[in-house]
């Protein structure tokens, strides 16, 4: 069909003037404009959701916190609008820290799971000791968890693809701790045939062919979960996304 010079999809959302989203009324709501909107399990209590802060005076930084009860969870998702066949190369960046690294879980990657209510146990992923669950059919990303064995490592994480999404922590840790406050740059990059790229501060970590579908529709998900009663948060310096336009009828 007829194609024009909008030929490529970018999101590139940098908290320097977002609205503050804490005790939302409704489900979900909108953020700031960039196509991305505020989801997760208690996102209507006072106590949770995304307000946009500072660090170090420079860097507006949106900071997801979940209520504080146990698998709880705050998100930033777009709609389920991308598709690997159509689309890639899809490449999709974020920054971000912790204060601490204890009982929480944080997600950062491509999920065909993101209702209003989503929640990373039991409907995403999730980390016990040395094994992985893998709830959703077709997820790519990266994940942190406390309950994991070594429970400061980026775990690098697939399914859905050709290739069968790996369980066994040890075969895809990163070898790379996460350390309370200070930042770390995720990206992932699809290409076409469902090969996916983990890079963690610049360094390739990872390479899988086969790991993402090329036919499901997949949204992008940046989510923090709290492992016990306790308000859990993230600190999201941005989210960058790049992806080709799908120009088939």
């Amino acid at each position: 069909m007829a194609q024009s010079g909008y030929g490529k999809i970018s999101i590139f959302e940098d908290f320097l003037s977002g609205e503050d989203i804490v005790a939302a009324t409704a489900a979900t709501r909108a953020f700031g404009g960039s196509g991305l909107r505020v989801i997760g399990q208690g996102i209507a209590e006072a106590d949770s959701g995304i307000t946009v802060g500072e660090s170090d005076g420079l860097n507006g930084v949106g900071i997801l916190t979940t209520t504080n009860e146990d698998a709880h969870s705050c998100g930033l998702t777009t709609g389920k609008v991308f598709d690997v066949g159509k689309m890639a190369p899809i490449n999709i960046e974020c920054r971000v820290q912790f204060p601490d690294l204890d009982t929480k879980a944080f997600y950062f990657g491509l999920t065909d799971v993101n209702g209003d209510t989503a929640i990373l146990e039991g409907e995403n992923l999730v980390a016990a000791s040395g094994t992985l669950t893998l709830s959703a059919s077709d997820l790519c990303g990266f994940l942190i968890d406390a309950e994991a064995t070594d429970d400061e490592d980026w775990i690098m994480v697939y399914n859905g693809g050709t290739t069968t999404g790996e369980t066994t922590i040890a075969s895809i840790d990163a070898d790379n701790d996460a350390v309370a406050g200070e930042w770390d740059i995720l990206r992932l990059e699809v290409s076409i045939n469902g090969t996916a790229r983990w890079y963690v501060n610049g360094v390739l970590k990872q390479t899988v062919t086969g790991a993402v579908s090329t036919s499901t529709d997949l949204a992008v998900l940046a989510m923090i979960e709290t492992r016990a009663a306790s308000n859990e948060y993230a600190w999201i310096d941005y989210i960058a996304i790049e992806a080709n336009r799908d120009w088939t009828e």
